[in-house]
């Protein structure tokens, strides 16, 4: 098992990448790392209920599976992100009733869904941290997604995993500007990655 780092939901932000989604941005709790995962207007909003403490009327899917497991004395202990691959990110939850431990598959908005329910603890594999994470340089408050492109740095890394996970969160304008400058510049690299992206948009 690799080393595993704490994370903590900072908030939610329209997504640049998909019209009608959400960018989910978890920042490591210890550091200045952040890493956006774009989920869907459902997701997104049962993630929001959760952050903002809200009652419903009547229990939603959410709600229903929590119960569920408190009512058969199964525990979750925590939310493990395991697995980064063609920008998914994969979660499990790690459960037990107290004799038996069992790991459950969840995709990454439902597990963080259900953890801010049971107030659980959310970690995310090192290597995908190293490889995907954004640099920050300090806490910084606000939900924008919009004024994150000027903060997420490219020139300093040549880990392709991890321009390809920036490039999925950046907004078209910014990969736009950053094809022109990579062809200015003859980094022809560069400048693939930024055109695969927006073909795969387009797709």
């Amino acid at each position: 098992m690799g080393k595993y780092i704490e994370m903590k939901v900072q908030g939610l932000a329209n997504s640049q990448v998909q019209s009608g989604a959400y960018a989910l941005i978890l920042a490591e709790k210890e550091g200045t790392r952040r890493i956006p995962i774009v989920v869907g207007m459902p997701e997104a909003q049962a993630i929001a209920i959760a952050l903002e403490k809200i009652h419903t009327p009547r229990p939603l899917t959410h709600d229903l599976l929590t119960s569920l497991l408190s009512a058969y004395q199964v525990q979750i202990n925590r939310v493990l992100i395991y697995k980064f691959e063609d920008g998914i990110y994969y979660a499990e939850l790690s459960t037990t009733n107290g004799e038996r431990d069992v790991t459950i598959d969840a995709r990454t908005s439902d597990a963080i869904a259900i953890a801010l329910r049971v107030h659980c603890k959310i970690y995310i594999l090192a290597d995908i941290l190293d490889e995907c994470g954004v640099e920050t340089g300090g806490e910084r408050r606000g939900d924008s997604a919009d004024s994150d492109d000027d903060h997420l740095d490219l020139d300093s890394t040549k880990n392709e995993r991890q321009v390809r996970s920036w490039l999925m969160q950046a907004s078209e304008k910014v990969l736009i500007e950053r094809l022109q400058k990579a062809i200015e510049e003859e980094d022809y690299e560069y400048a693939k990655l930024c055109q695969d992206e927006l073909q795969r948009r387009k797709k």
